[in-house]
């Protein structure tokens, strides 16, 4: 018994330093060769200058290109709605009709003062034709005369007034009958049969025109200044033809609340000249057809400013930029295929890219994924490429934490060498 326990104390020992031994081995087996194992393979991306479409995403909501109020120009009792609410009408088509036995019997009387007034006229008119050719032989008075020209002047006048009430009483009568204004998709009937129609309260329903349909939203003041900054140095072009009061424009896409796309694209045409207090941006509009009616007033969707293109950009998948406390850093392969470490400078992202302004040139090679198999600086690795489409494409990377598509990528371990004592431990178990 006594003989057995240094033995036992021998093995106790000996299987801790066997286990180290071996993790030592596992460890140093980055360089191939004899029962070593190969360099890790991992996936990169060789980047080069491109023309890169820019898109650019906000908050927006729809309204019609043209809304208007339906009132009713003349008081009394709503006989008839002549309209299916929320269908789609003709301008002038009859929408409501008032009681018009008030305004035929206006219409009957200014008519029966108009013939009055023409008799009277045409009375003044045989008496000065009369009287003419006797003042001329002076065989009456100029009195008489004169007096007989004042007749006709005031007999013309009279009529020509009278004629004014004509007119306007027809207008009246026909302003019973309430049209359409313009073309669009009526609304609600403010007042029923049988209501009486004020000139304080004449509303009577709505008419919105929802083709073309606005969509309204705000650009953010650090967008608009960067936007029209790299446009003027001819960084970005843009797709066609400013807006009218001289601002960016834009080809446009809807995405609607279920993150489906609207069938339909637009353009941008207004651009604010001011910030707006309430928003911090410059308010914008964009234009759509709506042939369908597919897009209703007052939805809230997400606008896709798209079509403008940033000429000769380097642009890297967005996973592979990583937080340090150096800045943002990528991992590049050398021509010997060695990792090296490089700080990067971003100036926003498309299409899942970011876009790179310093740091890497033509022909460098990005690691994509293996952070975990390939983390430390000066590392052999057997690079394997891939296209930048394949890298763009949403993929979850075991290692350091991929950069997200805002302005803050998601933080990374509190230095660059934790970060591969960490994968290289989380590698060997």
């Amino acid at each position: 018994m006594t003989q057995a326990l240094p033995a036992l104390r021998i093995a106790a020992i000996s299987l801790p330093l066997l286990v180290l031994a071996a993790c030592g081995d596992k460890g140093g087996a980055n360089a191939a060769g004899p029962g070593k194992m190969p360099p890790p393979e991992v996936n990169v991306v060789t980047v080069q200058p491109r023309n890169l479409g820019m898109d650019f995403e906000y908050a927006a909501q729809t309204a019609g290109s043209r809304e208007t109020e339906v009132r009713a120009r003349v008081a009394g009792i709503l006989e008839n709605r002549l309209y299916e609410e929320g269908s789609r009408v003709k301008a002038g088509t009859v929408l409501f009709q008032i009681d018009p036995g008030a305004y035929r019997t206006q219409l009957a009387s200014a008519e029966a003062s108009a013939g009055v007034a023409e008799a009277k006229l045409n009375q003044a008119k045989r008496e000065f034709a009369r009287l003419t050719p006797l003042a001329a032989e002076k065989a009456i008075s100029q009195k008489e005369f004169d007096d007989a020209k004042s007749a006709l002047e005031t007999a013309e006048a009279s009529y020509k007034q009278v004629q004014a009430q004509v007119n306007e009483a027809k207008l009246n009568l026909g302003y019973t009958r309430v049209v359409a204004p313009i073309d669009g998709v009526t609304g609600v009937a403010a007042k029923s049969n049988g209501s009486l129609v004020t000139a304080a309260d004449s509303l009577l329903t709505t008419i919105v025109q929802t083709d073309p349909v606005y969509v309204n939203f705000s650009v953010p003041e650090a967008d608009y200044l960067k936007l029209s900054k790299d446009v003027g140095a001819g960084k970005i072009a843009l797709p066609g033809k400013k807006t009218n009061n001289g601002s960016l424009a834009f080809d446009v896409q809807l995405k609607l609340a279920d993150g489906s796309m609207a069938p339909v694209t637009g353009k941008m045409n207004f651009v604010s000249e001011k910030v707006n207090p309430a928003t911090g941006g410059f308010d914008a509009r964009a234009q759509v057809p709506n042939p369908e009616g597919t897009l209703r007033p007052g939805q809230f969707v997400r606008v896709i400013l798209s079509g403008a293109t940033r000429s000769a950009a380097i642009a890297i998948p967005q996973r592979a930029v990583i937080d340090s406390p150096m800045g943002k850093i990528v991992f590049t392969v050398s021509p010997d295929n060695k990792l090296v470490p490089k700080p990067v400078e971003l100036d926003g992202w498309s299409h899942g890219e970011w876009i790179v302004t310093k740091g890497l040139q033509g022909g460098d090679r990005v690691l994509v994924d293996g952070f975990i198999k390939a983390h430390d600086p000066g590392m052999t690795v057997t690079p394997i490429a891939i296209t930048a489409k394949a890298a763009s494409t949403p993929a979850a990377p075991a290692g350091a934490p991929a950069a997200k598509p805002d302005d803050k990528p998601a933080a990374a371990p509190a230095s660059a060498p934790a970060a591969s004592a960490a994968a290289s431990a989380e590698a060997k178990h």
